[in-house]
C-alpha cells in the first residue's frame, strides 16, 4: 500500500503556484501541506535543507503510516517547482502539454523557462522591490522586465497561447510571474502594449483550474491534517 505524495506549499508563491497548477493538470491526488515561510516544518526542513517552496515527498507507506525514511536523507525529494510540474505531467498529461511528439517544442519551452527563472525573475524582484521600497530607479527597473515581457506579447500576437493553439507546459510555468508582474505597476500595465498578454493573462486567472490552485487552506501547523489536493 503506497502513501500519495506530499506537497510542502506557500500559498502565493509563484514557485508553489506552478507546481500545484501542474499537479491538478496531471490529474494526480496529493497531500497539501500549506505553510508560512516565518515557521516551517520541522518535518521540511528534515527532508529538504534549502528550506525553500515548493517540496515534494514520494514515500512508502508502512502500515498506513509514513515510515521514518520521511525524516531522514534517504527520501525521495522533488524541491524544484519546474521538476515537480515535470514529474506530474510525465505521469500523465491528458492535455499533452509536454508536447510529447515534438522533442523540440518541450526544449523551446525549457529554454524560456530558464530565461523567465534565470533572468526575468531576478529583474522582476528588483522592479517589486523598487515599488515597494520607493527606489528612485524604478523606472529603470521596469525596462529591465520589458524584453522578456515584449517577448511573450509577440508570441501572443501569433496565436492564443504560448506555444500555439493549445496550452502548453510555458503557460503554466511562467503564469505566477506574468501575474506578478502585472501587479506591481497596476495603472502602467493596464496601459502598457500588452494587449494579448492581458487577454491570455486574464483568461487564465479567470479559470476554474486556477481557482482551485489557489484555494487557501488552512495551515499544516496549525491543524497537523495533510489536505487532500488534486483530482
Amino acid at each position: 500500500m503506497k502513501t500519495l505524495p506530499i506537497l510542502y506549499s506557500l500559498q502565493n508563491c509563484p514557485y508553489a503556484m506552478r507546481a500545484r497548477l501542474a499537479i491538478l493538470l496531471a490529474q494526480q491526488t496529493i497531500h497539501l501541506r500549506p505553510i508560512v515561510m516565518k515557521n516551517k516544518p520541522a518535518e521540511m526542513l528534515a527532508v529538504s535543507p534549502k528550506a525553500t517552496v515548493p517540496v515534494l515527498v514520494i514515500e512508502p507507506l508502512v502500515d498506513g503510516k509514513l515510515s521514518a525514511k520521511q525524516h531522514s536523507s534517504e527520501a525521495q525529494i522533488v524541491d524544484e517547482s519546474l521538476d515537480i510540474m515535470l514529474w506530474a505531467l510525465q505521469r500523465n498529461d491528458p492535455e499533452d502539454l509536454l508536447r510529447a511528439s515534438n522533442p523540440d517544442a518541450l526544449a523551446e519551452m525549457l529554454n524560456v523557462i530558464e530565461q523567465n527563472d534565470k533572468q526575468f525573475k531576478p529583474d522582476l524582484e528588483r522592479y517589486k522591490d523598487a515599488k515597494r521600497y520607493h527606489h528612485g530607479d524604478l523606472e529603470a527597473c521596469r525596462l529591465k522586465c520589458e524584453p522578456f515581457v515584449q517577448a511573450l506579447e509577440r508570441r501572443l500576437n501569433q496565436h492564443a497561447f504560448l506555444m500555439g493553439d493549445k496550452a502548453s507546459l510555458l503557460d503554466y510555468a511562467l503564469l505566477p510571474f506574468v501575474r506578478q508582474f502585472s501587479k506591481v505597476n497596476r495603472q502602467l500595465y493596464l496601459q502598457g502594449p500588452y494587449t494579448h498578454l492581458q487577454a491570455w493573462l486574464n483568461a487564465h486567472l479567470q479559470s476554474r483550474l486556477f481557482s482551485k490552485a489557489m484555494f487557501k487552506f488552512p495551515l499544516w501547523l496549525d491543524t497537523q491534517e495533510d489536505i487532500l489536493f488534486g483530482d
